[in-house]
């Protein structure tokens, strides 16, 4: 009983991972858990049982959090996007355009799965979208298999640390931070990701091209009459958008704008000009551009637009991330109707996943609550902290053992659990030490991503397993026999991405501004030099109605 009094809080930890690993339901078992050991601790006159009374209090403190609505809001938007038939139009478009290219069709899987991250936010959606639209076409072309399923594992993860991301919000929530804030900082990691998946695909096409190789000529649908892609018409509107962008920037944003608020609204610009110019082009049949690049601006402009909206409001302090969801929500279901692609039928799968989903999330919320309570009666929270803040290295020591511990971890738990568990554990260890929590929630996030792609229990690729091909089967189009994709052809594709992950993790750890950027628009003011001059006030100096002012410094 003495060892158990003197060590309840690690054997409370210990028991709760094995009874995670056993298999039992994350949110009963935090829930269960935390009761047992809160009335244990009671036996044990660790704390009165009228510590408990202020759980009441948590769990109806977790239910009226107006933040957390944000997220049934953007799951919502992401569903409807992604079942209207943007993912397959997206995957067809894109992959036109990069086809010619040796690893066109990767780079393509790539791109669109960015933007259903930005959309969809849920990594189900994206990789078995992913994974029935572009993995058929990536085998009939004779790409690897393992690069081919690596590709769609990694690029439907993008979703965690691409805003307006899910799990972004959560850990906003766990660390007691801003989600705007949170999806200031991440935008740059998130850009830096996609960038190195692209450039793994281009140089591994270079090596080795036949791991990767172009489209045909008789596989691409957009062909001008005189026989080209129709690409130069595209880049000329590219830069045509962008100068129109930057000069209205110019008259727009001041100069001091933060770079964030300058890339939305820029983007906003850029993507009505071209629309603007597309459309004109279509209905005057002005010849201006190329198929492929009337193509490209009426699929891709319309999502990022909404996506941009969303992000640019919260961006610009219009609305708050909740509001910013709701507006998300409207707008996909306005973008649905303008495509014809709205029924009742997908209106209530959509409402449905994302009832279920928000369940799911607030369930563990309150199950994680029961827990954290009895925790910190035990002084668990303390343990943590005296067991983390004395390690060597300072900051960077921390950072370090605690990314090995989050990426262990991850081989067995899922974002939820770690989030829900391991992050209010960590978050008050690392602000002791004096770590922006901002940059300790984007190093987390990009850790936890790979929690989806680690062989053998990512979910990421228990996804693509269920949809890519078990067996032998003839294709459709060309009527060769394509073989199977394996198991193992699937693990061992993801290690690559893995890999990138962790150097995402080590660059950000070692250039805090990749991150810290999102204080740009902070007026820095030194606090002890502030005078602060009332006038109009009578202090009984003797000077008429009203004495001389005070200056408090």
């Amino acid at each position: 009983m003495e060892f158990l009094i003197a060590n309840m809080a690690p054997v409370m930890f210990a028991s709760l991972i094995l009874l995670l690993l056993l298999g039992f339901p994350v949110a009963f078992t935090l829930a269960g858990h935390g009761l047992l050991f809160g009335l244990l601790g009671v036996e044990l006159g660790l704390f009165e049982p009228a510590f408990f009374q202020a759980l009441p209090q948590r769990i109806f403190g977790i239910i009226s959090n107006d933040t957390l609505l944000a997220i049934p809001f953007f799951t919502f938007m992401g569903l409807i996007l992604e079942r209207s038939g943007m993912a397959e139009d997206l995957l067809e478009t894109i992959g036109q355009l990069f086809g010619p290219l040796r690893g066109g069709l990767a780079i393509a899987v790539v791109v669109v799965g960015a933007l259903l991250g930005a959309t969809t936010g849920v990594v189900s959606a994206s990789v078995i979208s992913m994974g029935l639209i572009s993995l058929p076409i990536m085998l009939r072309y004779g790409y690897d298999r393992s690069l081919a399923t690596g590709v769609i594992a990694a690029s439907g993860t993008l979703s965690q640390i691409i805003p307006p991301s899910i799990v972004l919000i959560v850990l906003a929530d766990q660390l007691g931070r801003s989600i705007g804030d949170m999806y200031r900082g991440a935008m740059v990691p998130a850009i830096m990701t996609v960038s190195l998946y692209i450039a793994y695909i281009l140089i591994l096409a270079l090596i080795k091209p036949k791991r990767a190789p172009a489209i045909p000529k008789e596989g691409r649908t957009f062909i001008e009459p005189n026989g080209s892609h129709g690409v130069p018409s595209l880049l000329v509107l590219l830069v045509v958008s962008t100068v129109a962008s930057y000069f209205a920037c110019q008259v727009v944003l001041s100069e001091t704008a933060p770079i964030d608020e300058t890339v939305v609204v820029g983007t906003l610009i850029g993507g009505a000009v071209a629309f603007v110019i597309a459309a004109l082009n279509n209905l005057l049949k002005l010849g201006w551009l190329s198929q492929i690049a009337e193509r490209v601006t009426f699929v891709m402009i319309p999502p990022l637009a909404l996506i941009f909206l969303v992000l640019g409001t919260i961006f610009l302090g219009v609305a708050t991330p909740t509001e910013g969801g709701a507006m998300g929500a409207v707008g996909a279901i306005v973008m649905a109707l303008l495509r014809k692609r709205l029924s009742w039928s997908l209106l209530k799968q959509a409402m449905e996943t994302t009832t279920k989903l928000a369940a799911f999330v607030i369930f563990i919320l309150v199950g994680s609550t029961v827990f954290a309570l009895t925790f910190r009666g035990v002084n668990g929270d303390l343990w943590v902290e005296h067991l983390l803040v004395g390690l060597p290295g300072g900051e960077i020591g921390f950072l370090v053992i605690v990314s090995i511990f989050v990426f262990v971890m991850a081989f067995f738990l899922d974002f939820f659990e770690l989030a829900f568990i391991i992050v209010p554990l960590l978050g008050p260890a690392a602000e002791a030490i004096g770590i922006d929590l901002i940059w300790f929630g984007v190093l987390l996030a990009l850790n936890m991503q790979t929690s989806f792609m680690h062989p053998p229990f990512g979910f990421a690729l228990f996804y693509l397993r269920s949809v890519a091909p078990k067996e032998d089967y003839q294709d459709k189009l060309t009527g060769q026999t394509i073989k199977k994709v394996t198991t193992g052809q699937i693990y061992w594709g993801s290690i690559p991405f893995i890999c990138i992950q962790l150097l995402m993790v080590a660059l950000v750890m070692m250039f805090p501004s990749t991150v810290m950027h999102y204080k740009g628009g902070v007026s820095n003011v030194d606090l002890e030099s502030v005078e602060i001059e009332i006038e109009g006030a009578n202090y009984g100096t003797g000077g008429g109605a009203y004495g001389s002012a005070p200056v408090f410094q």
